[in-house]
């Protein structure tokens, strides 16, 4: 049954996928918009092929530890019996706990480290939705333990988290703009290109995969109302297919490299992206209270 689910959903992810895209590919070459480039798309092609091998090959040990924790579960709604609500209740619960997945991979440098590549893109297309943090299925999986906890079952833990995915990849659009009313609770094309701008006011914002209304709650949201500008603060200029994997990482090395402390070394790794012992670089943090400073200064 679950193995006929995740075909039926491939079978329905697949057109769509071709037909959105296509669509953007056209309205972007009808209007010299200049969305998409060759070497971009097969960067995010070639970034969610090894995130897909990665995410196949621990698949089993992350369904066998989701599956350990599920025996020892707190509470449990019937499927069977309340279809709607275990299906309800599991949505909200995983895209809570993905915002915290999320929010983590922002704020701490080791996981930003895997996540940059996601955001490393200079282009803002629905073939970025398809750029994946390439070693994220090796962790994921922890946040996701509380559900195993809350008494639902790990293959269906699997499969809705699969199934926000493709909601996640078709926000990935400029050609959708704001949509009423229901920017107020989903994420919308509106909110995830704020998450994606290296703007300073927009930087580390709109966390949500499926709901902003975390975002709201926790102090993360930012509505679009300036121009985006998309990629890092420090962008990397390059497709060359080891570094969009692991130019973070380097990055990280040459820090450790500097003579600086224990704790500093340790702020290094775990600290927010940006952090410096000498003030060389900034965290998004600090870049926004400097560009508040200088707004209010005569």
């Amino acid at each position: 049954m679950n193995e006929f689910r995740e075909e039926l959903l491939i079978k329905l992810s697949i057109p769509i996928y071709a037909l959105v895209i296509g669509i953007e590919i056209l309205y972007s070459w009808w209007h010299h918009k200049k969305y998409y480039s060759t070497k971009g798309i097969l960067a995010n092609l070639y970034l969610s092929a090894l995130n897909f091998t990665l995410d196949i090959l621990v698949r089993g040990l992350c369904l066998f530890i989701l599956g350990f924790f599920y025996q020892f579960k707190l509470i449990e709604i019937n499927k069977e019996v309340h279809p709607f609500l275990y299906w309800s209740v599991l949505l909200i619960a995983q895209d809570f706990m993905f915002y915290w997945l999320h929010r983590i991979d922002h704020y701490c440098r080791l996981f930003w480290a895997v996540h940059v590549t996601h955001h490393s893109s200079e282009e803002f297309n629905l073939t970025v939705g398809f750029r994946s943090s390439v070693f994220q299925p090796l962790y994921r999986f922890i946040y996701f333990i509380p559900l195993s906890l809350l008494g639902f079952d790990p293959l269906d833990v699997m499969f809705i988290y699969a199934a926000t995915q493709i909601y996640g990849i078709l926000i990935h659009t400029k050609t959708v703009g704001k949509l009423g009313f229901l920017e107020w609770f989903l994420s919308t094309p509106s909110h995830h290109r704020v998450h994606h701008a290296s703007n300073i006011k927009y930087l580390d914002k709109n966390m949500g995969m499926v709901f902003i209304i975390w975002d709201r709650l926790f102090g993360t949201f930012e509505e679009e109302n300036e121009e985006v500008t998309y990629g890092l603060t420090s962008n990397i200029k390059t497709y060359n297919p080891i570094t969009l994997v692991f130019h973070e990482w380097q990055a990280i090395w040459n820090d450790l490299k500097k003579p600086s402390s224990f704790k500093d070394k340790f702020m290094y790794i775990f600290g927010p992206p940006g952090w410096s012992h000498d003030g060389s670089k900034k965290t998004s943090t600090q870049l926004r209270r400097e560009l508040a400073l200088k707004r209010i200064k005569p």
